[in-house]
């Protein structure tokens, strides 16, 4: 814990004065971080010096990402500028290592972190996760050569990244992935289709899984394949109910060329752990996202009850608008609760780690898309109405339920977890 509370405190003292120069607090905003004394208060259990980062996060969304939230929804596009930002205070590279050049935190305090930037736009900062997660993957298991190709310029988002696992017929089942990767000579060829790839054709660096050897889990290896590599194109871009302001598309390799430097660590047969390790931070990570989106669509919802009239009175006043609050902030904390126990669970490393991640991912996403879809019914008609963020908090939480690997798919993890320990 030490150790973890001190890179916190050399973040925000490295990133402070940066900080302060792309954005100003306003009394409006210091009282909307947080309500304090109350039990809507995020930060509740949290060290003073990861109050401190989520009180870095949160402003720098409200500031920076929530005025323009609705224009990245409506108009589909990834907000390179924000982004630019966003790595001067190193939200590209959060737990990347500290000998990676990444600001080194722990599970938990990252996901501190994606749930205060979702305040400010839940799309945006999912592609963030995302993009960490690439990021970590190549310092975690790639080279020295492949670090030093690639990881400083993810960690400073020069280079964005995109995760590649699903496959038309393989979602779920990723272990049935047919994409393949043949060795021929000092190269790999791959071809296959990845579908429902996050930044596809706007990122520079892909992680593709690819087969390159028989049936099953050991058989699936790691590539690291760039933007420019001969016989890698992208479909067009998909029209989605939510997640607009990253464009998604697919990945297709028809006989691309990699150099086998690509192969991610060096070793054939080790791409499907990779993968499953990256999916364990990332159901915290969209976890995270889903809770950032639930707070705000929750504030959202007690400040438009607290100045609409009916009937003569406000419509807090009424009791059933009250018993909504107060289920609403109950499923948010036990979402906090459950995704930060597991996220400390992640980072001791101990066996029962991914059934936890997979119980917090389901519980969460499940828990805040009900919040969102309540807080618009808060709003009656005007929560319909794309002038009221609501209805986007809404749309974007909603398929977190799905991706990741399925809620049911989840809820297998979990109970299988258990039921092989009997």
């Amino acid at each position: 814990m030490i150790s973890s509370l001190s890179k916190a405190s050399r973040f925000i003292k490295y990133n402070r004065q940066g900080f302060q120069n792309l954005v100003k607090f306003t009394t409006t905003q210091k009282r909307c971080l947080t309500v304090a004394n109350t039990v809507l208060d995020p930060t509740i259990g949290l060290t003073d010096d990861q109050k401190e980062l989520y009180e870095l996060a949160s402003t720098f969304a409200l500031e920076e990402m929530a005025p323009n939230m609705e224009k990245w929804d409506k108009e589909e596009f990834i907000p390179k500028d924000l982004l630019e930002k966003a790595s001067t205070l190193g939200f590209g590279k959060l737990y990347v290592s500290e000998n990676g050049g990444g600001v080194g935190l722990d599970r938990e305090t990252t996901s501190v972190v994606f749930e205060a930037l979702s305040r400010g736009c839940v799309s945006t900062t999912a592609y963030l996760t995302l993009h960490n997660t690439c990021a970590w993957m190549v310092d975690a298991f790639g080279t020295e050569a492949q670090k030093e190709m690639y990881l400083e310029k993810l960690g400073n988002m020069e280079y964005l990244g995109s995760y590649c696992l699903t496959e038309p017929g393989s979602g779920s089942d990723a272990m049935s992935l047919t994409t393949t990767a043949k060795k021929d000579g000092n190269k790999y060829i791959l071809n296959g289709t990845k579908v429902f790839i996050s930044n596809g054709g706007d990122s520079d660096v892909y992680l593709v899984m690819a087969r390159t050897g028989g049936p099953g889990p050991k058989g699936i290896s790691t590539f690291i394949v760039p933007k420019d590599s001969v016989g890698l194109s992208f479909g067009k871009k998909e029209r989605k109910v939510g997640w607009n302001s990253q464009p998604t598309r697919s990945v297709i390799l028809e006989d691309c060329e990699v150099s086998v430097e690509n192969l991610l660590g060096g070793e054939e047969g080790k791409g499907f752990k990779f993968a499953m390790m990256g999916l364990d931070g990332g159901r915290i990570n969209i976890a995270s996202c889903s809770i950032g989106g639930a707070d705000a669509s929750l504030r959202a919802a007690i400040e438009h009850t607290t100045v609409r009239n009916q009937f003569g009175q406000e419509i807090s006043k009424f009791q059933n608008t009250q018993f909504e609050i107060a289920e609403m902030t109950g499923k948010l904390n036990a979402s906090r609760a459950i995704v930060r126990q597991a996220a400390r669970l992640l980072e001791a490393k101990v066996p029962m780690a991914t059934a936890s991640c997979a119980m917090a991912k389901q519980f969460a996403t499940d828990a805040c898309f009900d919040i969102c879809n309540r807080s618009l019914q808060l709003h009656g008609g005007y929560g319909y109405l794309k002038d009221y963020p609501v209805q986007q908090y809404m749309r974007d939480t909603r398929v977190h339920q799905i991706l990741g690997g399925t809620n049911e798919i989840m809820k297998l993890v979990v109970s299988r977890s258990i039921l092989n320990s009997v």
